[in-house]
């Protein structure tokens, strides 16, 4: 599958109206198929090297239609740093802060015994897991 077509299946999944600029932007995602942690900024700069010119507020509201349309999910380092991942199942992450990176960590090996009781009418929707590296 080429990378346009995997990219306009992609929004189609998520029952997005292929736009140009939302092709691009997908194209940049999950055009060969590999999963991706971005902020606004990295994809901005991505697709500066396209034929598709984006402003960074439309990176912004592309990414959060991607997410509410589930194809994505945002993953929230501190109040000010947001990564978007197009993983979306459930698995932590390892947050480089030397490098300012987001990668997978190995689901295997976490362990959650419990979560804490929700409040009444409440119910959990995701557990994000970020686990903050430094050099020892």
């Amino acid at each position: 599958m080429t990378g346009p077509d995997r990219s306009a299946d992609w929004l189609k999944a998520g029952g997005l109206r292929p736009t140009r600029q939302r092709l691009a932007l997908a194209e940049l995602l999950v055009g060969d198929g590999m999963d991706r942690h971005v902020t606004a900024e990295s994809l901005y700069a991505l697709s500066l090297g396209t034929d598709e010119r984006v402003s960074l507020a439309t990176v912004y509201n592309t990414l959060r239609a991607f997410c509410e349309a589930g194809l994505m999910n945002e993953v929230v380092v501190d109040g000010s740093k947001s990564y978007f991942d197009t993983r979306t199942d459930d698995h932590p992450h390892f947050y480089w802060e030397d490098s300012h990176m987001l990668t997978d960590a190995p689901a295997e090996e976490l362990e959650i015994a419990a979560l804490p009781q929700v409040p009444a009418g409440m119910a959990v929707s995701r557990v994000d897991v970020v686990i903050r590296l430094r050099k020892a």
